[in-house]
């Protein structure tokens, strides 16, 4: 029992120091290609991948959602405070309803879509015009009962309408996976469980699948990645001090990227799966950096941490519904204005710029 307990001691005291011991190490200008960013992320994270996609379409060629819904969910029923909407219609509407699992309690995806292109001509975020050559892909467990199959559902429906062809849409929808990001990885969760860390083997590798769609066909992964995994100091982006952000992010450079200019992909971790909570796992083993390592793609890693105070926010999810202005209004977690997208954006120019 005490050899136990010094054991979860000092596995606590490695995560405590990954996300406490600030790095003096800025992210580096690396000349990438400014017309090759994509960015994907898995629940709370998904939701920010839809967002950033729509907000920031001008400058990507795609996203992936995984258990994710459409841009600006949390924004579905004007008449319902966002978080309310945000952990119900975004999430398991029917889970409580008392009439019923009516069609009408999922995300409005035409309402959203004619809201993003209000939203566009105040020049809150780009023109949705801007989306119509993206490659976007989405997956739903079967058996994810956290942000269900209808809400993903929805998010499809949201990129048809504003006019991406369907053969620039894979969906997913058929595997009995849990709440997770899914891998080929015997060594990870079972495939059909929700539970922590929320990375689960299925036998697809999916990271190498989104990646694959958004870019076209690409080189084998790695066995073992052999570039850069470096932390840096995410503070220098943040410019509010309700983000939830962490001061410590990471990104993995391959090799051939030091000297030849390669693609950003950002990869967005979801809720509980911070490095404050699960130290690199979800940048080490969710197949990111295999697929990276042979195929020239920076992979972004941001973070964000738990609130438990101002912001609230206890799980270390992404901002998706408002918590970053405290959720009062006006609101901005949609726009370009949001401070965690503008973090984001900040770190991608970066990666682009040439120093």
């Amino acid at each position: 029992m005490l050899h136990t307990l010094l054991q979860r001691l000092l596995t606590f005291a490695l995560l405590f120091s990954v996300s406490t011991q600030a790095t003096n190490v800025l992210l580096p200008p690396l000349n990438a290609q400014a017309n090759q960013t994509s960015i994907s992320g898995l629940s709370s994270g998904g939701f920010m991948a839809a967002q950033f996609h729509v907000a920031f379409s001008e400058s990507l060629v795609g996203a992936g959602i995984v258990a994710g819904g459409p841009w600006n969910c949390a924004g579905n029923n004007p008449f319902v405070n966002p978080l309310i909407n945000a952990t119900t219609t975004c999430m398991n509407p029917c889970e409580n309803s008392l009439i019923g699992c009516s069609s009408t309690l999922f995300p409005n995806s035409g309402y959203l879509a004619e809201l993003a292109k209000v939203t566009a001509n105040n020049g809150r975020i780009d023109d949705t015009e801007h989306l119509k050559n993206d490659q976007v892909y989405l997956f739903s467990g079967r058996l994810d009962e956290t942000v269900v199959t209808g809400v993903v559902d929805s998010a499809v429906t949201f990129y048809q309408q504003l006019g991406i062809p369907e053969s620039q849409i894979r969906y997913n929808s058929s595997v009995n996976a849990g709440h997770a990001f899914i891998t080929s990885d015997p060594a990870d969760t079972p495939c059909d469980l929700t539970q922590a860390p929320y990375i689960n083997n299925c036998d697809i590798p999916q990271a190498q699948r989104i990646l694959t769609h958004i870019y076209g066909p690409l080189n084998p992964p790695a066995a073992t990645p052999n570039g850069d995994l470096v932390a840096f100091d995410q503070s220098e982006f943040i410019s509010s001090p309700h983000t939830s952000m962490d001061d410590t992010a990471y990104v993995y450079i391959p090799a051939s990227c030091r000297s030849a200019s390669c693609k950003v992909h950002v990869a967005v971790h979801g809720c509980r799966q911070g490095i404050a909570v699960i130290g690199t796992t979800y940048i080490k083993e969710t197949g990111y950096l295999n697929v990276a390592d042979t195929n020239e793609i920076i992979v972004l890693f941001p973070q964000v941490k738990k609130s438990e105070f101002i912001p609230y926010n206890p799980r270390g999810c992404w901002d998706f519904w408002g918590y970053s202005t405290l959720s009062q209004p006006p609101y901005n977690y949609y726009t370009k204005d949001a401070p965690q997208m503008k973090a984001i954006k900040g770190m991608i120019d970066r990666l682009v710029s040439a120093g």
